[in-house]
């Protein structure tokens, strides 16, 4: 690459070798950074004020799988021959040199390259003046896989929603409209069981609402941490007497906790979330005795902070799956559940400051490890 020095700025050249040589309304802004058009990630096409191409940068060439050689100098329509999804030829529909003189560009939109592939591209006209000619025309091109990506996501969690509320509903559904219609006919301990039934599956449903609001805010950036003490020996041993109550055998249980604690500042209520998600998936996926470690621990700013450690003896995670576990519906077994707990329990640590990982357990079972800082308020860490 060489540069040219136009008008007192300086201006990269190479595949574009003259996209922004000083022609009406370049600020040479890009040039002035030193940025080159290939340093760009999206594709970058430049046409001048007779259609011809002048750039055509890196990004543009892997999307299309045109050679910049083989589009420069080039008009517009015939480097770039876009459809859009009725088939129509982009280029003459939007006529960008002619047509109203007030059109400052094209949004994005999905059009077709030859041979059927999906490609997002936006226009703007730039002009020597306000309702002038247009003198340049740059195109910017991205791939559709990120979209793609995002839409089978999307697609992914309804069908996972609608799956998780169709069970309990129905169940819902049925035995309150059995009981409306056959009340008399049911003895009080039968009632009672149909109705506990109910309650135990609005708690399913209102469990996976509170899922799918934690997601939402946890893609979003809008997760909100509300800080308080919390005594994470105590919350833990609370978790287990809930699963004895529950009729689990105590000693399925093992707490060990290494004295004494730092003072942690976090919230109690998303602490519980994390605590109940590592249990339950310790509990329903593994195996033998489900073991809970809580110690001091040093971060990486060699800050204090408090270690929790849920291990189990089944068969552990597969170390090709290891890299997955984070990620949304990922389920280790075919012992139901959303598989969203472990992504919830991922962006509730993260938004503490915390970290958490997965590994192998010292008698075979999955180990997971997550660590909080203390997250004192300011006016206790002032000397």
């Amino acid at each position: 690459m060489r540069n040219v020095r136009t008008s007192g700025s300086v201006v990269a050249t190479g595949t574009c070798p003259a996209a922004s040589s000083g022609a009406p309304g370049s600020s040479g802004a890009p040039g002035a950074l030193g940025l080159h058009a290939d340093d760009l990630p999206d594709g970058l096409v430049v046409a001048d004020a007779a259609g011809r191409v002048t750039c055509f940068n890196a990004a543009a060439a892997r999307i299309t799988a045109v050679h910049p050689a083989e589009a420069l100098g080039r008009p517009l329509d015939s480097a770039l021959p876009l459809e859009d999804l009725d088939g129509r030829r982009w280029w003459p529909l939007t006529d960008p040199y002619g047509g109203l003189a007030t059109r400052t560009g094209q949004p994005e939109r999905n059009l077709l390259l030859p041979g059927g592939r999906q490609v997002l591209v936006s226009a703007r006209y730039v002009r020597e003046r306000p309702g002038g000619p247009v003198v340049r025309v740059v195109v910017q091109l991205r791939g559709t896989e990120a979209r793609r990506r995002t839409e089978r996501s999307h697609a992914e969690l309804i069908a996972t929603v609608a799956h998780e509320l169709r069970s309990p509903l129905t169940s819902v559904k049925g035995f309150t409209a059995t009981l409306l219609a056959k009340w008399e006919r049911f003895t009080d301990d039968q009632k009672r069981l149909m109705l506990e039934t109910v309650d135990a599956d609005a708690d399913r449903v209102t469990r996976l609402i509170a899922e799918l609001l934690d997601i939402s805010r946890i893609d979003s950036g809008r997760l909100e941490v509300r800080r308080q003490p919390v005594d994470m020996a105590a919350a833990v041993r609370r978790h287990v007497e809930a699963y004895t109550r529950a009729g689990l055998r105590a000693d399925r249980f093992r707490i060990e906790v290494a004295e004494p604690l730092p003072a942690l500042w976090a919230d109690p209520d998303k602490i519980d979330q994390v605590l109940g998600n590592l249990l339950e998936n310790a509990v329903r996926h593994g195996e033998g005795t489900v073991t809970i470690e809580v110690a001091p621990a040093l971060m990486k700013a060699r800050t204090e902070g408090t270690a929790v450690t849920v291990s189990d003896e089944g068969p552990g995670i597969p170390e090709e799956s290891m890299a997955r576990v984070f990620t949304r519906f990922w389920r280790g077994s075919k012992r139901g559940g959303t598989g969203l707990g472990l992504y919830i329990v991922k962006g509730i640590v993260e938004a503490h400051g915390g970290t958490v990982t997965v590994g192998r357990a010292p008698r075979g079972g999955a180990r997971f490890r997550f660590t909080l800082p203390v997250g004192a308020p300011a006016f206790l860490t002032q000397a």
